[in-house]
């Protein structure tokens, strides 16, 4: 009977500390671009996310931040990934979103 109540007291401790470790750890690595992208005259600084681009006129985009920033044929970064705009880089964007993390 004691060994039950030694095993089992063991198995909640860890348990414990098994939550105690998730709570103290950041719950992800998401983070924005560091930088400015550029959309048509539209400065976005640190941008993250998903950023609609112009229905009729193709856009300028600067992409003057660490991350590339990926194209898409769809509205809401959805559909195929139609261009990629590398860090450094101005392009035409040829797609309807754009998205950078």
């Amino acid at each position: 009977m004691r060994r039950t109540a030694r095993r089992a007291g063991k198995a909640l401790g860890a348990c414990a500390a098994a939550a105690l470790l998730a709570l103290a750890t950041p719950a992800g690595t998401a983070q924005a671009a560091a930088g400015t992208l550029t959309v048509d005259g539209t400065d976005h600084e640190d941008p993250s996310g998903c950023y609609r681009l112009g229905d009729f006129a193709p856009p300028k985009v600067s992409n003057l931040t660490d991350e590339v920033a990926w194209v898409w044929s769809g509205t809401d970064c959805d559909g195929q990934v139609t261009q990629q705009i590398d860090p450094g880089a101005t392009a035409v964007g040829k797609g309807r979103s754009l998205f950078i993390e």
